[in-house]
């Protein structure tokens, strides 16, 4: 059998997708079931613990298949978005309901419960964030559950970004944290991927696989807007030609640095570039 990446295929050695019969060994296969994110940000975790490593983190109105729900209130499965494998907490999931319409488009926004921004905000939710609204309300956009959104924050589900760069952008001086991807905390992989989304690019979570699906080879020496720079483990973004954008460890932000200074910090530390990709 062909040796398949836990992180974006649904087995272990107890329980695997069904979809996966065939590819690996399991102890049972099973079809799941759909459930959708009902809380602004929800962990994905390698193990069922709060404890455990966050691995990445799934947003409002995200779509998960379900393959195994715990008595202590787990769920193992997969994101629909970018094929995610994890354990989310079985209270950040709730029934398929209406199809986002909009996603909020500015790196946080607030809901209100009625049309004025004088109330106590019922809700704050992260870019990329997928919400069905019902009607119009004022500056507001209303949602079924009665949230009522500033509509300059959100766009149509389809509508994209024409500068993924710039998006990125938006998140500068954001705290670092690993398997992050809001402006509460994002690591260097969820920022590219945040930003592509945004720009209508699909694109994967993690580092590594990022570099195996995106853009064609270019070099440090051609670098420009938009490019992605890659070390084992990291990636960064081009604004220029001299200056890079990254959610890194040694700022604890996401910051903009000289390129050069960056490719010299982390080849002090022991990681040389392994490869610049164009979008």
């Amino acid at each position: 059998m062909v040796a398949l990446d836990p992180r974006i295929h649904p087995f272990r050695p107890e329980i695997a997708a069904k979809y996966l019969q065939g590819q690996v060994e399991a102890a049972r296969f099973v079809e799941g079931v759909r459930h959708e994110v009902v809380e602004p940000i929800a962990a994905v975790r390698r193990t069922p613990s709060h404890e455990a490593r966050l691995d990445s983190q799934a947003l409002l109105g995200e779509r998960v298949v379900v393959y195994e729900t715990t008595d202590e209130g787990w769920a193992w499965g997969q994101l629909e978005s970018d094929g995610y494998v994890g354990w989310l907490s079985a209270n950040a999931l709730g029934d398929t309901g209406r199809a986002a319409t909009h996603k909020v488009a500015v790196p946080r926004t607030l809901g209100f419960p009625g049309p004025d921004i004088k109330l106590t905000p019922a809700v704050a939710l992260p870019m990329g964030a997928g919400v069905a609204i019902v009607r119009q309300d004022e500056r507001f956009a209303v949602t079924a559950n009665g949230w009522h959104l500033p509509a300059a924050h959100l766009a149509p589900i389809k509508a994209r970004r024409r500068d993924f760069v710039a998006v990125a952008e938006e998140f500068l001086h954001a705290p670092y944290l690993w398997g992050g991807k809001t402006s509460l905390g994002i690591d260097c992989s969820g920022l590219v991927q945040v930003a592509l989304q945004a720009a209508g690019i699909a694109c994967p979570r993690d580092s590594d696989m990022q570099e195996l699906a995106l853009g064609k080879l270019s070099s440090l020496g051609e670098l420009r807007r938009g490019d992605l720079v890659f070390w084992k483990g990291h990636v960064a973004i081009a604004r220029d030609g001299e200056t890079l954008l990254h959610a890194n460890a040694h700022a604890m932000a996401v910051a903009i640095e000289p390129a050069a200074d960056a490719i010299a910090r982390i080849k002090a530390a022991g990681s040389d570039v392994i490869s610049v990709k164009r979008i």
